[in-house]
């Protein structure tokens, strides 16, 4: 009977003590890919994320419980917003009894556009990221978007006879939410700031409303990166912001970037 006490009772080597006196700041788990249910608006979508999942681990402990991270990601059964990830990471610092913790998550999303003249509608692929940074029971939350719009150059303009060089770029916005900010708010701030929007599938009658919208809109990678800091400074329900521009240069083998900070 002994034997079999013996057999069944399996060290718990993490929660030992260690005597290095050295505290982490970040120990956890990196790039696990799970299934996300993301709340869009009034629907919801099934998507895949890459999540990096951490706590602060104290000096005297030797190492923190790996399979808690995923055991918390199989707790996700509903769909998540600023709400829900702010008490989901509450949640997971008590399970690795943690006082200081991250999440991140990184996947992608749609959203239905319906082109500018002939009313088409199709679906437009963006990249999204949740993080949550916990600490002394404070949770900060961000949201991120990645948006693809389309800019012109107002220099080739105002040089050329006719025509300027135009070509597609990528707006990243991260924002703290001080206030739930739909997706779909978040991807405006963008595409309402660029020479023109995009979208995935459009008729001739469209095309030609794009090229002469961006035409009438010329935006340097400078004006782009202002414009959405003004509207998100209008804004009450952003905190903390980063905005990156990166124009993929049409003349050139390079890229134009731009970035902004409120901290």
């Amino acid at each position: 009977m002994s034997n079999l006490k013996d057999a069944l009772h399996i060290p718990d080597t993490q929660s030992a003590r260690d005597e290095r006196h050295i505290a982490i700041q970040r120990v956890g788990v990196r790039g696990v890919r799970y299934p996300l249910q993301l709340r869009i608006g009034r629907a919801e979508l099934a998507t895949i994320a890459s999540w990096d999942l951490d706590v602060a681990l104290p000096a005297e402990q030797k190492g923190t419980h790996m399979s808690r991270f995923v055991a918390w990601l199989e707790s996700l059964d509903k769909p998540v917003d600023a709400a829900e990830l702010r008490a989901r990471t509450r949640a997971m610092l008590e399970r690795l009894h943690a006082s200081t913790g991250r999440v991140e998550a990184s996947f992608p999303f749609f959203l239905r556009k319906r082109a500018p003249v002939s009313g088409v509608e199709s679906l437009l692929e963006y990249q999204g990221r949740w993080i949550a940074e916990a600490k002394d029971g404070e949770v900060a939350v961000w949201a991120e978007a990645v948006v693809p719009v389309k800019s012109l150059c107002p220099c080739s303009k105002e040089i050329s006879d006719y025509g300027a060089h135009n070509q597609r770029s990528h707006v990243t916005i991260r924002v703290e939410l001080l206030a739930d900010i739909p997706w779909a708010e978040l991807v405006r701030f963008a595409e309402d700031s660029a020479s023109s929007e995009i979208w995935p599938m459009l008729k001739r009658s469209d095309e030609k409303w794009v090229t002469e919208r961006a035409y009438e809109n010329p935006k340097f990678v400078e004006d782009l990166v202002r414009d959405v800091a003004l509207r998100l400074n209008a804004d009450a329900r952003v905190g903390r912001y980063l905005v990156d521009v990166e124009n993929f240069e049409s003349i050139h083998a390079h890229s134009a970037v731009a970035r902004i900070e409120r901290s």
